[in-house]
């Protein structure tokens, strides 16, 4: 995902509106309507465009696409070598416009439960379904929240979403996420380094008029112990590097 503040990478997340409105929860809910409020408007129109095969994108924004698609081959790739897909139910938690809910249905999944925070990413998404010829029972989609969501899957996937959100705030989504998840769980965020730090710093001087949501670098102690806390140990790690895009892939397993 990228820490340029021209381009951040997208994931609708949640707007929960539960639990008592502490400073903290006041900032948190703004954080979450301001990201909701671009995906429904002009945020959607750029990544929609992103996440196709449209000419009408500039350097970066083809930099973000080719990045964003590596981290999905990738979960695509381990989740085939856990083997028996047909036999899982999986949750694709922000799953934007359907990048990894739509070839995991191809490759046989038992079931996908695919959500986005924004209904614009959730109907394209669906849109793109059947087109495909995946509309059906083991393919579904549904507006929400990452705190919304309940159920209980066997793997757990959230893929460039947290850019969006601060480390405290990540890591109550990378805990709840946990909880749904019987066995497996893959996260994919922008983890923290002095020099994406100081990137990030140098764009908040400058922001252009392409600027979108804030986007965060988290650390990745922290998201691996919210995933600890949930009974969940890291076994897989990758870090996907390019020019505009950075990301760190995890997959947890219970236990």
């Amino acid at each position: 995902m990228s820490p340029d503040l021209q381009e951040t990478q997208p994931g609708p997340t949640s707007a929960s509106t539960a639990g008592p409105q502490t400073p903290a929860g006041i900032g948190k809910q703004a954080e979450k309507a301001e990201v909701q409020a671009y995906f429904e408007s002009t945020g959607f129109e750029r990544w929609n465009r992103i996440y196709s095969d449209s000419d009408e994108v500039n350097k970066v924004q083809r930099n973000i696409r080719i990045g964003h698609q590596k981290t999905v081959d990738e979960v695509l790739r381990w989740l085939q070598e856990q083997g028996n897909l047909a036999g899982r139910s999986f949750c694709d938690a922000g799953c934007g416009v359907g990048s990894l809910s739509l070839p995991l249905a191809q490759l046989g999944a038992g079931s996908v439960a695919a959500s986005d925070l924004s209904a614009a990413m959730v109907t394209e998404a669906a849109r793109r379904a059947g087109e495909a010829g995946l509309s059906g029972e083991r393919l579904s989609f549904s507006t929400s929240d990452l705190e919304s969501l309940q159920g209980r899957y066997d793997t757990v996937v959230c893929l460039d979403v947290f850019i969006h959100y601060p480390q405290a705030a990540a890591e109550e989504m990378v805990a709840h996420l946990a909880a749904m998840a019987e066995t497996h769980l893959l996260v994919s965020f922008a983890p923290y380094t002095p020099l994406l730090a100081l990137l990030k710093g140098i764009g908040q001087l400058f922001p252009g008029p392409s600027k979108t949501t804030r986007a965060y670098t988290l650390r990745e102690d922290g998201i691996v112990a919210a995933a600890a806390a949930a009974g969940f140990r890291p076994v897989r790690r990758s870090l996907n590097q390019a020019p505009f895009y950075f990301s760190r892939l995890i997959a947890f397993e219970r236990g």
